[in-house]
């Protein structure tokens, strides 16, 4: 089985050339394609060519916001974006986490932990049969589940509003929301959340399962920013609030 950087393309984002050369030396010693960006004029310039696999993306590129790039990143294409900062900010990280970054590193690094979290995003996103059949294999007759103005549909791995429209999903996203409509008004940890989406690899340090919940709720919910269906249990963890019906 072909690995998954052997395939990728990552992005590096830094206005630091000592910084954007120790990750370029070091993806491309792994095996990635890498590409280098020193600020967002650049960043443009890439993803008007095509997205990348990955971004790893600095939060403070000389006078520019990183959290302005993310959200811009996030308005054009469904790309990972890793943050790699000097700023170690709680309430950056949160913001940065919510504008959907996928997770957060802060500097000084250790070039290991870089190659670990990228390669834990790009398998979330990129998925492949382990990941597909964590949560459930596609059977025969249908399996179905309706909440609010969607249906999710198991074998076809696909979401569609009742209106017939598909909404893109990755993997990750797709095999988040099954296990939701399967446990509907259970209120879930991130721990039971993690071990429910057993196809992936997360680590507990991080906020990938926050920043996943964000991405999910801005595809299904009317209003992301005041969340109707999947709700947030308060020191604990999520829960799945919508009716849902099998069909």
């Amino acid at each position: 089985m072909r690995h998954v950087e052997e395939a990728s393309h990552i992005l590096v984002v830094d206005d630091d050339d000592a910084v954007r050369t120790l990750l370029r030396e070091c993806f491309e010693l792994e095996g990635f394609q890498v590409s280098e960006a020193r600020d967002g004029q650049e960043l443009a310039a890439h993803l008007a060519v095509g997205a990348p696999d990955l971004i790893t993306l600095d939060l403070k590129l000389g006078g520019e916001n990183g959290l302005q790039l993310a959200l811009k990143i996030r308005e054009t294409c469904n790309v990972p974006i890793v943050m790699i900062t000097g700023k170690s900010d709680t309430i950056d990280r949160v913001v940065g986490l919510e504008l959907g970054a996928d997770d957060y590193i802060g500097k000084p690094f250790h070039v290991r932990e870089v190659l670990a979290r990228v390669r834990a995003v790009l398998r979330r996103y990129q998925g492949g049969p382990a990941a597909a059949d964590a949560v459930s294999t596609p059977r025969p007759g249908g399996e179905c589940y309706a909440f609010g103005e969607w249906v999710l549909d198991l074998p076809r791995r696909d979401l569609k509003s009742l209106a017939g429209a598909v909404q893109d999903l990755t993997t990750a996203e797709f095999n988040m929301l099954e296990m939701f409509v399967k446990r509907p008004a259970r209120v879930l940890s991130r721990d039971n959340i993690m071990d429910l989406l057993k196809g992936h690899e997360w680590s507990p340090f991080d906020r990938s399962i926050d920043a996943l919940i964000v991405r999910v709720r801005r595809k299904i919910e009317p209003e992301p920013d005041a969340p109707r269906m999947i709700k947030t249990v308060r020191s604990v963890g999520y829960v799945f609030a919508a009716e849902v019906r099998k069909i």
